[in-house]
C-alpha cells in the first residue's frame, strides 16, 4: 500500500471490495448481483484523503513474455463482446422500474452471452435486480430484493446521502484511468465514518488490468484506488 503525491491511498493486488451492508448483502445471498457481498462498457480499509490524483494513472506494463493471467484473459474475452456499456444498461434497468435510481452494475456472463447484472432502488429503499443483455440492451423483468425493513431503511438512507450519480462517479474514475467501466456499486466507504461511496472498476484494454476506485458519493473525491495485478 502506497500513497501518491496527491495523498490518495494506492493499493496493489486484488481489491478488498466495498463495505456494503444490509440490502446489498441480501442481494448477494439471493445470487443476484454481488457475490460474497465484497466484490464490486464505457459510456463514458484506508483513511480518507481529500485530494484526487492530478493526472490519469498510467496502465501497468504487460509481463515480459506478453502472456496474460487468468483474470486478464477473462477480461480480454468478455469486455469487447459487451456492445452495451454500463450507462445504457443502467438506463434500461431504470426504465424497467419507474422512479428508481441506479445503485450497482457488473458485467458478467460469457463472450457468447454477456450481460449486465444491475440493481436499482426507489427512494424508500426497495431494490430490484435487473438483468440487461450486454449485446442488445434489452432488460429482463425486474426481480424484487429484500423486504427486510432494516435493509430498506439503510438503503434509503444511503440514497438520501448520495448526491453523486453512478455516471458521475464513473466519469471521475475514467478521467484517472482511461478504460472500460465493468463494475460500479454504491455502498458504505471503506474507512467508515458514515460516508457513502461509489466503487468503480475500470479495465484498461492495452494490458487488461483492472483499476478500482472508491469515490465519495457526496463530492466525487477519490478515497482510494487499487490496481489488480494478480
Amino acid at each position: 500500500m502506497d500513497t501518491n503525491r496527491s495523498g490518495v491511498v494506492v493499493r496493489r493486488g486484488r481489491p478488498a471490495g466495498p463495505r456494503t451492508i444490509g440490502l446489498v448483502c441480501a442481494v448477494a445471498a439471493a445470487g443476484a448481483l454481488l457475490s460474497g457481498c465484497g466484490s464490486s462498457g464505457s459510456d463514458t480499509s484506508s483513511p480518507q484523503k481529500s485530494a484526487a490524483p492530478s493526472r490519469a494513472v498510467p496502465a501497468t506494463a504487460a509481463s515480459p513474455s506478453g502472456s496474460l493471467n487468468a483474470d486478464q484473459a477473462q477480461r480480454k474475452a468478455l469486455v469487447p463482446k459487451a456492445k452495451v456499456g454500463y450507462g445504457q444498461a443502467l438506463k434500461a434497468a431504470i426504465a424497467a422500474v419507474p422512479s428508481s435510481e441506479a445503485i450497482a452494475a457488473e458485467l458478467k456472463g460469457t463472450p457468447a452471452s454477456p450481460y449486465w447484472d444491475t440493481v436499482v432502488a426507489t427512494t424508500d429503499g426497495t431494490a430490484y435486480s435487473v438483468r440487461v443483455d450486454a449485446a442488445s440492451g434489452k432488460a429482463q423483468k425486474p426481480q424484487p430484493q429484500s423486504d427486510d425493513p432494516d435493509d430498506k431503511q439503510e438503503l434509503a438512507a444511503r440514497l438520501g446521502k448520495a448526491t453523486v450519480t453512478a455516471q458521475q462517479a464513473a466519469q471521475t474514475a475514467t478521467e484517472k484511468t482511461k478504460g472500460t467501466v465493468t463494475t460500479i456499486e454504491l455502498g458504505d466507504a471503506d474507512h467508515g465514518n458514515d460516508t457513502v461511496a461509489w466503487t468503480v472498476g475500470v479495465v484498461t484494454t492495452d494490458d487488461w488490468n483492472e483499476t478500482t476506485y472508491e469515490i465519495d458519493a457526496t463530492n466525487r473525491k477519490v478515497l482510494w484506488m487499487n490496481v489488480d495485478q494478480d
